[in-house]
């Protein structure tokens, strides 16, 4: 059975005050329609204990790596937080597709995303180091980010100051897997009166992403 990994960087758990995850339901719901055997697993990361890379996470990765310590070796708290780190990666790994829904705020994506996905760069676990340089070991894996915005990035001067969904899926990419054009609602803080329309076409995007994540197909 295939297992799609759904995860949501906002504090929003209702889905009624969280414009992203109406528009991830939307898309759940169209994948169900073309893979109803799916199994679909929720991340709500602020209902999460995820590990940061702090004191004890940096030694114990440096220790482990290239200081020929073993893992006994390593302190108890040291111990701990790697083990954290490397379950949280193992369950990540489990999936087949994943959906990321965030809000772009003050140029990126919630921090807590990142100290999230600071937990899935584990070389020779999700990525190995090569002559050519970094490749890549989550592949066969399809991915797509839902992204809501208050104001506009896809044109104008702010294009260039857009860090989130650049973030998603380069990191994304760089583990290997096979990133979809995001789907983007942007805008809704600058023209309140168009956020019907704005969510009606992110809402129509949706659905047509996820009958082709699940058919296997990817936009011409």
């Amino acid at each position: 059975m295939a297992k799609l990994l759904y995860i949501t960087a906002n504090p929003k758990k209702d889905v009624r005050l969280s414009k992203g995850a109406q528009i991830g339901e939307v898309f759940l719901e169209a994948f169900l329609e073309e893979q109803p055997d799916v199994e679909i697993e929720r991340m709500h990361l602020y209902d999460m204990d995820i590990p940061e890379i702090d004191m004890d996470l940096l030694y114990a990765r440096a220790k482990l790596s290239f200081m020929g310590y073993t893992f006994d070796q390593l302190s108890e708290g040291e111990r701990e937080k790697y083990q954290a780190m490397h379950a949280l990666a193992d369950r990540f790994m489990e999936a087949d597709y994943y959906v990321f829904v965030t809000p772009i705020w003050n140029l990126g994506a919630p921090a807590i995303l990142k100290a999230f996905m600071d937990n899935m760069f584990l070389v020779n676990k999700t990525f190995e180091v090569t002559e050519e340089g970094p490749r890549g070991l989550l592949t066969g894996r399809k991915a797509v980010h839902i992204q809501t915005r208050g104001g506009i990035y896809s044109t104008g001067r702010m294009v260039d100051f857009e860090m989130g969904d650049q973030y998603v899926r380069k990191a994304l990419t760089f583990l290997g897997m096979e990133v979809r054009d995001s789907i983007i609602a942007e805008g809704m803080d600058h023209f309140p009166k168009m956020v019907p329309e704005i969510m009606a076409k992110a809402k129509e995007a949706a659905v047509q992403s996820a009958k082709e994540m699940a058919r296997g197909t990817m936009p011409n």
